[in-house]
């Protein structure tokens, strides 16, 4: 799979993972769009400032628990990555419900609307 004049989605990105992935997309491969979706507005700065303001770069304030606000982002998407979880097991045994919200109706959320989208691909 290439990502070569690919629109990609990636969920909780700015995250760790997405970071590096974002950085390894744009050093290797030349993506038309990555769409970087994610809550955290001060961190979607930091990302934007650390690349530099790149203009294959987009940033969506959301959460995977807004089926709307995900439909919204993923139109048009190639592929999907969804790294947005709360992956801290303390966090999560401590907030079950929240865990919940986020890790299974979040994703059912990103499957949904791959599908609907006609996304080539979603890795996760």
């Amino acid at each position: 799979m290439t990502l070569n004049n690919k629109v990609i989605l990636i969920t909780g990105g700015t995250g760790s993972f997405g970071n590096k992935f974002v950085e390894i997309a744009l050093r290797e491969y030349n993506p038309k769009v990555i769409r970087i979706f994610s809550r955290g507005e001060l961190l979607q700065l930091k990302m934007r400032q650390r690349f530099n303001d790149d203009p294959r770069l987009r940033f969506f304030i959301g959460d995977v628990r807004d089926r709307e606000r995900v439909y919204r982002a993923m139109n048009g998407v190639d592929i999907v990555v969804h790294a947005a979880a709360l992956k801290q097991v303390p966090v999560c045994e401590y907030n079950p419900i929240e865990a919940i919200k986020t890790n299974i109706d979040g994703a059912a959320n990103v499957i949904d609307a791959a599908i609907d989208n006609e996304a080539e691909n979603v890795v996760a």
